[in-house]
């Protein structure tokens, strides 16, 4: 192999007419003879258990044939109802083509059925998580960090919240069982103590870990009241509302926090609402901020956020800071060169152009808010990323990583017949986790992708590049459509606001109309006819996803596009909802101009004759 070589991330897709199965077929048929040829090399003295005369026998031949049936009628149920995530005519929910090594790999491991709670049930892919979790710490800069591999994002949810409830309810269970570590500290003193404070005083507790865990907010409930609330933005996945149902935050703890026209978290509500908790007593749990809004792809002001919190930490006033990057997480290996050192912002277009990361050399992105908030990442205490997202990898992989290892303490459990606590192994996962068991192939498929397209702009940058000049080429599509001309008259297009990422939400309106309802019913007619729900899905030349933005969750910050739209604020404040039609552009291809040329004109077309049945 040429070293010299860049990596080609369209040889690592099937491709959407399957160009690339030639390939995969060899690969998955070499990885399925190695698991033979490893059960038959297992003690090859011992004979076969399936002998001639048992494949002969009637019963034995009817149950294949049973078999071969119930997988035909699979296969054909599939074929029939499958979303076509593979197509770029696809522009809708956050899935996509996925990577052949991910593919691949999660097969390879499948076979194996590991197991990877535990090290002795599944060793090579627990070692393989625990590369990927360096792997994890690697991306986000974070030299003392661990990560690893969940169900996904609400999982990691749960356990930042896990982390941030555990680790701030400590020092009160110090003052419990060791009183000199934190002598002299008041309660409020006590609840505003920086997380690395807190770690470093664990450190010197003399080995009574247990003893504080069972006098903190683990054991005691009523910990949990005095902690104070956990803020996140209005863009908020529904997960941190599960995650503080489940862990005894309580939904009422968790405040939101309005937005700007960017759909940002809006700085000015931050401060205000964290200076109207603490005025009355009441301090900050956690704060989260989001990388890559699942509704809009929005990017919040990561690095001012933690200016912010800075200042207040300066006045004694501490929380935890959790970046939920499920979504935009793998977006981060486009900004590090590859030795994994972020790249100055002076010298980034220089790398890409060098790494061939956009066909447009003049792309505009990111911008300086943008590139500030991924720099800043490694500044919190931990991240939510999922591999089946950004990293194309086939469900299920969410992941977590966090700051610092020693954080892991604050949740651990020890289960005699999985592990042995004290014991040390190559990859520990079981005691550190949410889930019991999980999958060993789960692993093995990010790891495999991994090792494939490194997390760095010669690797994975090159795929999210693609998908973000994909995403560029919608909006600009749209921006200068302007309109649709259907049975004479003119139907508006406009997108929601230029990407932070690789989203684009738009919102369609007949010309002359002011009626927020009338607007909602052709854009929700037009996502029934473009969506898995419309009648043949196969015969479907353009399929998309859609989302609401109610005033509960939005504030007003859809004015902005209603107003374009000609839709009074009056019509707003009495309706109060708005439905956007939702295209997240995973696809590896459309930043290409010649493959965008070749779709676009049928989406476009497609869409026409659509409206043409709605707007008479």
């Amino acid at each position: 192999m040429n070293n010299n070589n860049s990596l080609d991330y369209k040889a690592l897709f099937l491709g959407p007419n399957s160009e690339n199965s030639n390939a995969f077929s060899e690969i998955l048929n070499s990885l399925f003879q190695d698991h033979v040829y490893w059960r038959k090399n297992f003690h090859p003295e011992d004979p076969d258990v399936i002998t001639s005369s048992v494949k002969n026998d009637e019963n034995f031949k009817y149950t294949l044939e049973k078999m071969k049936s119930v997988f035909d009628d699979m296969s054909k149920k599939l074929r029939q109802n499958a979303t076509p995530w593979h197509s770029p005519r696809y522009l809708g929910h956050m899935n996509s083509e996925t990577l052949v090594p991910g593919l691949l790999g999660y097969f390879g491991a499948m076979l194996y059925n590991l197991n990877n709670v535990a090290y002795e049930s599944s060793e090579p892919t627990s070692i393989m998580e625990k590369e990927v979790g360096e792997d994890f710490c690697k991306l986000m800069e974070y030299p003392k960090g661990w990560g690893h591999i969940c169900a996904d994002g609400s999982i990691a949810n749960y356990e930042a919240i896990w982390y941030a409830r555990n680790l701030k309810s400590l020092p009160f269970a110090i003052e419990e069982v060791e009183p000199e570590l934190v002598k002299g500290k008041s309660k409020w003193e006590l609840l505003n103590m920086p997380i690395e404070d807190i770690i470093n005083i664990l450190e010197l507790s003399n080995n009574k870990m247990d003893i504080l865990k069972s006098h903190s907010a683990r054991s005691l409930a009523t910990e949990i009241q005095d902690l104070g609330v956990w803020l996140v933005p209005e863009t908020k996945h529904y997960s941190w509302l599960k995650a503080a149902d489940i862990l005894g935050i309580g939904t009422h703890n968790l405040v939101p926090i309005k937005l700007d026209n960017h759909y940002r978290m809006n700085l000015t509500e931050l401060k205000n609402t964290i200076d109207s908790y603490i005025s009355k007593g009441t301090p900050i749990l956690g704060l989260v901020a989001v990388v890559g809004t699942t509704e809009e792809g929005a990017v919040d002001y990561v690095d001012k956020i933690l200016e912010l919190k800075n200042q207040y930490a300066k006045n004694g006033i501490n929380f935890y800071f959790h970046v939920d990057a499920a979504y935009g997480g793998y977006a981060r290996s486009i900004f590090l060169d590859e030795n994994y050192n972020f790249i100055d912002k002076n010298d980034l277009k220089n790398k890409f152009i060098e790494n061939n990361i956009f066909y447009n050399k003049n792309l505009n992105w990111p911008s300086e808010d943008i590139y500030n908030a991924f720099k800043a990442m490694k500044y919190a205490d931990s991240i939510t990323i999922d591999p089946h997202k950004m990293g194309y990898i086939p469900y299920s992989a969410g992941g977590i990583v966090i700051k610092d290892k020693r954080m892991r303490d604050s949740i651990s459990y020890f289960a005699s017949y999985v592990f042995e606590k004290g014991v040390e192994v190559p990859a520990l996962l079981g005691a550190f986790i949410m889930e019991g068991s999980k999958s060993g192939a789960a692993a093995a498929s990010v790891w495999a992708a991994h090792r494939v397209l490194p997390l760095n702009v010669t690797g994975y940058g090159k795929l999210i590049g693609a998908s973000i000049e994909g995403a560029y080429n919608l909006y600009d599509y749209i921006s200068n459509k302007k309109y649709f001309t259907v049975n004479d008259k003119k139907v508006y297009v406009e997108p929601l606001t230029i990407p932070d990422f690789n989203m684009v939400d738009f919102v369609l309106n007949v010309e002359g109309n002011k009626d927020l309802n009338s607007l909602n019913k052709l854009n929700e007619d037009l996502y029934n006819l473009s969506s898995i729900f419309s009648p043949d899905i196969y015969s479907n030349g353009f399929v998309t996803s859609h989302t609401d933005f109610s005033m509960g969750d939005y504030s007003d910050s859809p004015l902005d596009i209603l107003q374009r739209l000609n839709i009074p604020k009056e019509e707003w404040d009495k309706v109060k909802n708005l439905t956007l039609l939702r295209a997240c552009v995973l696809s590896p291809f459309l930043n290409d101009p010649e493959v965008f040329k070749e779709y676009i004109p049928k989406v476009e077309s497609n869409i026409i004759r659509k409206l043409s049945l709605l707007v008479k």
